[in-house]
């Protein structure tokens, strides 16, 4: 009886599971067959989101919003933890031959099939987010990374809102649009874009708009310029009542903050940057990875990382915001220039200070340990 009652696995005299050394051998005998790769590598060519190491998804589709941004449909592997609206994700794919990383808001509702969305804007020069959308195909497989980012609404949701969006800036408000528009009583959307046929979710901004479900407040800046206070105090009178969240370009946000600051308001606006807010560039240099032995030319006004990138060279990276210490490296001697400050970082053999690559540009020589 205690044998049928059991929900475990059956054990001999010596307290060993029947079968159980057998497999274990054979698992040995596998993995020494396959060396150098192991077993998990062989099923990972088989179903490459199953693995429990590494995260990826898969591209399920992929829908044109305007003439230069996309969005894509992934299926995120076993391992996806979720998001909270208005986080995003770090995308890793491979382009002419190098890896490389960037981060996107995750602009889908919610989803019963586990899929979620990105949307990307090209950019003139940007060669992942045109590779993303001018090249990526229905069926590929990205590396991605989980969720990250503070640009959420809180838990007691505020009674007065309002969102102030440049340009690819609507993507992470949009993914707190579909999910909590139901939920929210007051919201201003104050959204900027260079013409009508440039809006991102065009029409369904429109429509939340046209339901009384949001006010919808839309600029064109080709027609009307680029927002300024005075507009700002014309457009949304009562702005210092409102729980504010801002995503666009930089002179934006520096725009905002400055008033928000200057009217005593500072604590009451969020602000989501794609980009560091920079300073005035400096001279460039060259830059040498010793581990590598490659030498590259680097401007003062762009940030190593990048430039690196360009040039073929693997380099980590993070979020590319000076804010997560992952794209860091150490410099055995010469000068860098922090691109948000304007600051000079220099080091002297034997010092091996580290740096930002991601805020930092070449300021004269300097040697990386990569």
């Amino acid at each position: 009886m205690a044998h049928l009652l059991s929900d475990g696995p059956r054990q001999d005299a010596t307290g060993r599971t029947p079968g159980a050394g057998w497999r274990s051998r054979a698992f040995k005998l596998l993995k020494a067959t396959t060396t150098p790769l192991l077993p998990e590598d062989y099923v990972d060519l088989f179903d490459p989101l199953r693995t429990s190491t590494v995260l990826r998804a898969r591209v399920v589709d992929i829908v044109a919003e305007t003439q230069d941004a996309a969005t894509v449909v992934l299926r995120p592997g076993r391992t996806w933890r979720g998001h909270v609206p208005g986080q995003y994700i770090r995308i890793g794919v491979d382009v002419d031959g190098v890896r490389m990383w960037r981060a996107y808001s995750v602009t889908s509702g919610p989803r019963e099939d586990g899929c979620i969305a990105i949307t990307i804007k090209a950019i003139t020069g940007g060669a992942v987010s045109t590779h993303l959308v001018e090249s990526l195909k229905v069926g590929q497989i990205v590396q991605m990374e989980q969720a990250d980012g503070a640009f959420v609404l809180p838990e007691v949701l505020p009674s007065k809102i309002l969102l102030l969006t440049g340009g690819s800036g609507i993507t992470p408000v949009m993914g707190i649009l579909r999910h909590a528009v139901e939920d929210l009583d007051d919201v201003i959307l104050l959204h900027s874009a260079p013409r009508p046929e440039d809006v991102i979710f065009a029409e369904e901004l429109r429509e939340l708009g046209a339901n009384d479900r949001i006010t919808l407040v839309e600029r064109h800046t080709d027609e009307h310029g680029l927002l300024d206070t005075d507009e700002l105090e014309a457009l949304v009178p009562d702005w210092r009542e409102r729980e504010t969240w801002a995503c666009g370009p930089a002179g934006m946000l520096e725009m905002l903050e400055g008033h928000w600051e200057q009217a005593g308001h500072a604590h009451r606006l969020h602000t989501e940057r794609f980009r560091p807010a920079l300073a005035e560039p400096g001279e460039g240099g060259t830059v040498y990875f010793t581990k590598t032995d490659r030498e590259i030319e680097c401007d003062g006004a762009r940030p190593i990382l990048d430039i690196g990138e360009e040039a073929g060279v693997l380099m980590p990276s993070g979020c590319r915001m000076g804010i997560c210490y992952g794209c860091v490296l150490p410099m055995r001697e010469g000068s860098v220039r922090d691109l948000r400050t304007g600051e000079v970082t220099s080091a002297t053999p034997g010092d091996g200070i580290l740096i930002q690559t991601c805020i930092s540009a070449a300021a004269g020589r300097c040697d990386l340990v990569l």
